[in-house]
């Protein structure tokens, strides 16, 4: 049986399409499959009464409620285009209450319509038909599946902003309540995420019915519906007057954080941050601390990992003196944590946490009371938490200046250098630069570069490798003249390392440096080198000459290519190595069009056509191929 509302809709696409397209859309059968039928004839349907313009409509229309998933998904996603057919009127009133009524569909169909919707309002007739999407959007925030629900949110959340004040008490505040008192939890947590939009533009009776409805959702039986209250008391705090976030806030919060769920006491320290922020400093001890120092022993590891997490924005809430008097040696606790995941997070703060201390005490603070704790940290048994501190303890060296960097520091930085995990070493090398700031390129040498070179000259091939690849980036922290005093001659050294993987590494790593240091650089420090070593009794060697000019070739660009790299290939082609001259063609295809045309035809082609009657066949094959892409036969 078709709805009586659609009626209008059924007649007005009869009247233009035919029944076979039409009527599979608002029966509330599905329609058998499409496939298999022919467009044309379909065209010849949909035209029957000498209107083929609203031909693509009628598809799209009909394929809403095909049974092929992707098909209904593709004319959700066009639902704008069938609105602006049917025009603003036929969308209010005959599309929206069929949306409405047919909100039975695969998850990722919902969500799409969920999406379209939030951008229908000049499609309905503007701001003042805005409150006609509310009933398909009430329906999308009551289903079971999350992200469904996050999305008509959302959207609901955008189109609340074009109501009018008195549209949004008529039309948005009754939605709002009668999510709210819900049956089902998933329609009592959507409406959590939808009370701060609606609660400053209302009047104030209304304002104190969605305040007792909020009380009523974080004590709610239902631990998904306190979670979703916690996660929106910090945003809803904020639109409230600071009477009532006194007065109902606080105590909501405190009933939060000693939830017997550790999911909704976490989500109680995300919202600290923000009403910290609306208290004034006296109400901060007596209102906000007591429970934030209960969350940070908390049992739960997760409430305490929330806390680490949250703990700079905290830090600037609370103020100094709060800060020097509770978060101080919360800090420490939560360094020392037993939980690795916690002492991570705390270990990312430390620059953090140390930058926004009090000017009078900070250095003493960080001496006294962080430092100890972050030496633990270095040898600590967890990679993660070490990886976590290497990516700021650098950061300290600014705050501490150049004495207690090279008495306190600098042997930490030295520990964490050599430490066995990869992505610690490299969180140490990427900052480098912090500490060249403070103690100067000299001291850093002395310091820290034999631990490098110590590194990069590991007997495991891995070990080396990791080295390699953080090269560009020290090359560039370093300087070019440092560069080529302390470790020019270690990057020549790799390539002729016995491992290919080291060589191949060492090939990329010469082509960064050029293009960090450039082409000048390259031709007075780099190129002789590399050239040199096409004379070398080892073949493989004479290869990796090879690789390097393939990929120097182009940063270096077309003068220095074809006066220097081009003959030492040329000559390398009468190489006794088979491996070595099919790698000479290969060569003269990549740095080809680097080249101009007259060495192409002139030096390039001749020695290409000798290779393309080499004996071996791999040469053959490699030479045709060149002469083919560059053009040359």
């Amino acid at each position: 049986m078709v709805p009586f509302q659609h009626l209008p809709f059924i007649q007005y696409m009869t009247n233009h399409c035919s029944a076979a397209v039409v009527a599979p859309v608002l029966s509330d059968k599905k329609p058998r499959s499409r496939k298999g039928r022919k467009p044309q004839t379909l065209s010849k349907m949909a035209g029957a009464d000498g209107d083929d313009s609203l031909y693509p409509i009628a598809v799209l229309i009909d394929e809403l409620r095909n049974e092929d998933v992707q098909l209904r998904l593709n004319s959700i996603k066009k639902l704008s285009t069938i609105a602006l057919a049917l025009g603003v009127e036929r969308t209010r009133t005959e599309l929206l209450p069929f949306l409405t009524d047919t909100i039975y569909d695969e998850d990722e169909v919902l969500l799409a319509l969920a999406e379209q919707l939030g951008n229908f309002t000049m499609l309905v007739g503007g701001p003042e038909y805005v409150h006609c999407l509310l009933p398909p959007l009430e329906s999308l925030a009551t289903v079971e599946e999350t992200v469904v629900r996050d999305k008509a949110v959302e959207s609901l959340r955008k189109i609340s902003h074009e109501h009018s004040p008195v549209d949004l008490e008529v039309h948005f505040e009754p939605l709002v309540k009668r999510l709210a008192s819900g049956d089902w939890f998933t329609s009592r947590t959507s409406a959590c995420g939808l009370f701060s939009v609606c609660y400053p533009r209302v009047s104030s009776t209304v304002k104190a019915e969605i305040r007792q409805h909020f009380r009523t959702l974080c004590s709610d039986d239902t631990p998904m519906v306190r979670r979703a209250a916690a996660s929106k008391l910090g945003e809803f705090a904020k639109v409230l007057e600071l009477d009532y976030v006194k007065s109902d806030i606080i105590s909501l919060f405190t009933a939060l954080a000693s939830d017997e769920q550790d999911s909704v006491r976490l989500l109680a320290v995300e919202a600290c941050v923000s009403i910290a922020t609306l208290l004034p400093q006296e109400d901060l001890e007596t209102l906000v601390m007591p429970t934030l120092r209960q969350a940070a022993e908390d049992k739960s590891w997760r409430v305490r990992y929330m806390v680490a997490d949250k703990f700079s924005e905290l830090q600037k809430a609370v103020g100094p003196e709060i800060t020097k008097n509770d978060l101080v040696p919360a800090f420490q606790n939560l360094l020392k944590d037993c939980e690795a995941e916690v002492r991570a997070a705390a270990a990312n703060k430390v620059k953090e946490f140390c930058e926004n201390l009090p000017e009078d005490s900070k250095e003493t603070i960080i001496m006294s009371h962080i430092l100890p704790c972050v030496k633990e940290l270095v040898s600590d048994t967890n990679q993660h938490v070490k990886s976590a501190l290497a990516s700021v303890i650098m950061g300290l060296s600014t705050i501490l200046g150049k004495d207690n960097t090279v008495e306190h520091l600098l042997p930490l930085f030295l520990a964490q250098l050599k430490d066995e995990c990869p992505e610690v070493r490299l969180n140490i090398i990427s900052n480098l630069d912090c500490v060249n700031e403070v103690i100067g390129i000299r001291q850093l040498s002395q310091s820290l570069l034999p631990a490098i070179v110590e590194l990069a000259e590991d007997a495991k091939w891995r070990v080396r490798l990791a080295i390699i690849e953080y090269m560009p980036l020290l090359a560039g922290q370093l300087g070019v003249e440092f560069f080529d005093e302390k470790l020019n001659t270690l990057c020549m050294a790799w390539l002729v390392d016995h491992v290919y993987a080291i060589r191949e590494a060492a090939t990329c790593n010469l082509m960064k440096l050029v293009e960090k240091f450039g082409a000048e650089w390259a031709q007075n420090t780099i190129v002789p080198k590399v050239l040199g070593m096409a004379n070398d009794p080892n073949y493989l060697h004479r290869m990796t000459t090879l690789f390097c000019i393939n990929s120097l070739s182009e940063a270096c660009g077309q003068e220095i290519t074809t006066k220097q790299m081009l003959p030492v290939v040329l000559k390398m082609s009468n190489d006794q190595v088979a491996n070595v001259r099919f790698n000479v063609a290969k060569s003269l295809q990549k740095i080809g069009p680097v080249l101009d045309s007259n060495a192409l035809q002139t030096e390039v082609k001749p020695v290409l056509e000798k290779l393309a009657t080499d004996q071996d066949m791999d040469v053959k094959y490699f030479a045709q191929e060149a002469i083919s892409v560059l053009a040359l036969a």
